[in-house]
Parts: structure tokens; sequence; C-alpha cells
């Protein structure tokens, strides 16, 4: 008899999360993340959405060691992430990063993969190959301060992925980048993606989002309010809209029967699909008081 398989660990997973914080001197808590539970399987892009104080950069935090949760757990691949061990696997782009603006992106990256426990032979080929998959390779000897935002963010992916981490953390890549520069950090993602990577990104560009992410968790007070596949929550299975050659504004109200009269064709039946900025803003609206 042939053993189960073994059901694949998770990327990430938070049970119960919850994280307060005091304010005040009369002992009172600001709940910031409030009994969060969720799944990232391991090779997913996947979406955190939520308005500004949601609890996004709190749950972040959580999962990269820097705070401790008030209650629940969360892990990165199996591990707790208050373990050291959960952070050798991880790589992360904060949304404001601050890099060492006399240094040259080669060295800055250099650098990164030192504190990373890299060295030799090993740190110069994953240099000249993190370089080259974010674009960055004719700009590497460039001192920091004279890089546009985009190239900011490029390098900063560039020392994100140098120890070559099985998960990506991306908060806000894209804030502040010109289109042409959003869109290439976008295909670079879904490049990650087809490596095996796991990316976790937040983003308030939810066109964006849409276009790269397969699933989505939309947060607001710390709370999950929406989560799933993005087809899943665009498509609106109530709805039809019929694809048809051109027809003249006069003839619309009659077009079934307009269309055997004349021997016109159906094209096809789909599903319409609902933006998912109007999800995200009809959903978070009916949280305000």
């Amino acid at each position: 008899m042939s053993a189960a398989p073994v059901a694949s660990v998770p990327a990430l997973e938070l049970r119960g999360l919850v994280k307060d914080f005091a304010i005040g001197l009369r002992g009172l808590k600001l709940r910031a993340v409030d009994h969060l539970d969720l799944k990232v399987e391991a090779g997913q892009v996947y979406g955190l959405l939520g308005p500004n104080g949601s609890g996004k950069s709190t749950t972040i935090k959580v999962l990269l060691g820097l705070l401790e949760p008030t209650a629940g757990e969360a892990r990165v691949f199996g591990v707790a992430s208050t373990r050291v061990e959960a952070r050798r696997d991880v790589g992360y782009l904060p949304e404001a990063p601050y890099f060492y603006r006399h240094l040259s992106g080669r060295e800055l990256v250099r650098f990164y993969g030192r504190m990373c426990g890299l060295g030799g032979s090993e740190l110069e080929g994953r240099l000249a190959d993190v370089l080259t998959l974010v674009d960055m390779s004719t700009a590497a000897d460039r001192r920091v301060g004279t890089y546009s935002k985009g190239m900011l963010q490029r390098i900063g992916l560039a020392q994100a992925l140098v120890h070559d981490p099985r998960l990506l953390i991306l908060d806000e890549p894209t804030a502040g980048v010109d289109p042409v520069g959003s869109a290439a950090i976008s295909a670079l993602i879904l490049n990650l993606k087809s490596r095996g990577k796991t990316v976790l990104i937040t983003s308030h560009l939810l066109g964006q989002i849409e276009d790269i992410c397969d699933r989505v968790a939309i947060l607001d007070r710390g709370k999950l309010i929406l989560e799933g596949a993005v087809p899943e929550l665009v498509g609106q299975a109530d709805r039809q809209a019929l694809v048809v050659d051109a027809l003249p504004a006069a003839e619309l109200a009659e077009l079934r029967s307009w269309l055997a009269a004349r021997g016109r064709t159906l094209e096809s039946v789909e599903m319409p699909r609902a933006r998912l900025d109007r999800i995200f803003l009809d959903r978070v609206a009916r949280k305000q008081p």
C-alpha cells in the first residue's frame, strides 16, 4: 500500500493572530490585528490590501519577527516567525527603504549579501545574477544617491533577492514609480513566480494587484473582510455579457429576435468583471462609521 502524499507546507500561515499596542498611561490598548487567519501557499503571488491603519504593516512586521504576537501565531514555511530560522528564507523590501547613498548599487547589494552570510565566489555569483535579473547591471557601479525612484526600487529588489530566498515580502514596491517602471516591476514579480518564488505584496495600485496576484486578502481595522482568488472575486456569476458584431443603437432593444431574424452571430456569453478597486472601496466603505 503506497503512502499518502505529504501536504506541502504553506509559505505563510497566520492562526488567530492578534497584536495589541499600549497607548497612553492608563493601560489602554489599540488592537492593530484582530484574530487574523490567513494562508499563503508556496508559489503564489498574494496581495495584502487595506486602507491605512488596516493592520497590513503590523502583520508584515510580525511575519518578519520584528514584532511578537499578542496572541495566536504566525509561521513562515512552518517555522514560527519569532525564531531566527524563519527569516533565512525571506527577502524584504520596505515601503520607504533607506540605502547608503555613498555606496554604488553593486557595493550595496554585496553588503546585504554579506549580512545574509554569503561570501567569496558564491556572493559574487549571486550578485551578478540578481543585478541582471532586476536590469541594474549597467548602473550597478553608480552611486545609489544618483538613482531615480524606479532604480532605487530595483536595487532594493536586488538586495531582497541576493540570498535566494523562497519568499519575498514587498511593501508598496511601485510607490512613486512611473508607469513604465511600475510595469517593469510587475513583470519582474511574475518572473520570480515562474522561478518558484512566493511573493507577498501590498499596494494601493489595485489594477496592478489584479493583474499579477493569484489571491488577495482585504483587511480593515485589523480584521479580514474578504479573501479569495482574484478571478472569483472580480467575476459576477449573476450577470452575463453578450458579445455580438456591431449593432445600431436602435436595434439593441430587440436583440435576440433581431439576431434570429437577420442571421446575426452571438459570438460569446461571458461573465462581466468588476474591477478589484471597486470591490475594495465597496467593502471598506461598508465598515466606516
